[in-house]
């Protein structure tokens, strides 16, 4: 909206396709209007015209590095020898993404002029893609390329060790947060699927065909919804995942508790609130974060852990148990399989046995080894 409250029609129109048409999670549209809020406030203070204003992008990127948001005490661009950008250049580079995706957009519903597309993108090849992302054809082929992006610093995403994750279960004060953090940990749910989570997604049988199911032993489905909780599953395909012994007994656990506070009542979501109002309503996702964090504190571990790390510990487990990285991958639900390397983080001593495997070579006499 504008100053006077005004809905801006073509970043209204974008949104909802977004939103409906494109069918993304209401957390990425609400991130995409966050940052076409930025780029419309900066078109309005520096007095540039929003379909226009592309031709100064760079411009834009200097505002965004030094300019706090409407929660900063400084209201000017102050950068500087010693001073600390406002944001990271990973975020500069989603409002970027946003942006252009809000201006091309225009550009298709003949609200903004075809030339700004020449001011956001230039047109490239397929040599600077990964060889994965060639395809099958070697043939040489142009794409356009975004003109504005930063290099972001490579990031390591830490995962929650073993001694972590154990650390929280037994910090956990309730049946309910223990299987929080087995199904966190264990199954390598996120925390929006954790939330999502449906009684009739739970088959915990040996055998579930008696529920009009096929797959062998004790699993869950996760499903993508639109919830009431704002809970989303980040894969658009339903997966089934399998569960061992002790999530069962978890599970087991948590709804004696659920049915000795609640009875019979409550809503279809598992995981609901049953120590403070509103009672038996699903819990949402920052509820989720705010335990995982809170159950970090309380164990004692010096640092914050996320749900996010107790995914790639998940991950991690798996590797380091043998498993391949197909079986990583789907055990994620990823779709491809180089989604999946960014969660696997070798135990050193699992490095430290493959350097040890290779022979040395004092072993091989004559090509051949002893």
């Amino acid at each position: 909206m504008d100053d006077d409250l005004v809905s801006v029609d073509e970043a209204d129109r974008f949104l909802r396709e977004l939103r409906l048409g494109r069918g993304r999670a209401e957390t990425t549209t609400k991130a995409y209007a966050e940052s076409i809020c930025l780029f419309l406030t900066w078109c309005l203070l520096t007095k540039r015209d929003w379909r226009t204003a592309a031709q100064d992008m760079g411009l834009f990127m200097l505002w965004l590095r030094w300019t706090p948001g409407n929660g900063g005490e400084r209201r000017v661009v102050v950068p500087g020898p010693g001073s600390k950008p406002v944001r990271t250049d990973g975020r500069i580079n989603k409002v970027l993404t946003a942006v252009r995706g809000f201006l091309a957009h225009g550009v298709v519903n003949k609200s903004v002029p075809g030339w700004i597309l020449e001011q956001i993108y230039d047109l490239g090849d397929t040599n600077d893609l990964p060889s994965e992302a060639r395809g099958e054809d070697s043939s040489l082929r142009y794409r356009l390329r975004a003109r504005h992006r930063l290099q972001e610093p490579e990031t390591d995403v830490d995962r929650a060790s073993d001694e972590e994750i154990v650390a929280m279960f037994l910090a956990c004060r309730s049946a309910r947060d223990r299987l929080i953090v087995l199904l966190l940990a264990r199954v390598g749910l996120r925390r929006g699927q954790v939330a999502g989570l449906r009684r009739t997604d739970a088959h915990l049988l040996m055998d579930s065909r008696s529920l009009g199911c096929d797959i062998e032993g004790a699993h869950l489905h996760v499903i993508r919804r639109q919830n009431v909780n704002n809970a989303w599953s980040k894969s658009r395909k339903s997966h089934a995942l399998p569960v061992d012994f002790l999530v069962v007994q978890a599970f087991d656990q948590y709804m004696l508790e659920r049915h000795g506070l609640l009875g019979a009542g409550g809503s279809d979501f598992i995981l609901v609130n049953l120590f403070r109002p509103p009672y038996g309503s699903p819990v949402t996702p920052d509820a989720i974060g705010e335990l995982v964090k809170s159950l970090a504190k309380r164990a004692g571990l010096g640092r914050n852990i996320a749900p996010h790390m107790c995914r790639h510990a998940m991950a991690s487990n798996v590797s380091d148990a043998g498993g391949t990285l197909d079986e990583v991958q789907a055990l994620l639900g990823q779709k491809h399989p180089s989604s999946a390397r960014p969660y696997l983080h070798p135990k050193p001593s699992r490095l430290r046995a493959a350097v040890e495997r290779v022979p040395s070579s004092r072993t091989v006499i004559d090509g051949v080894r002893k």
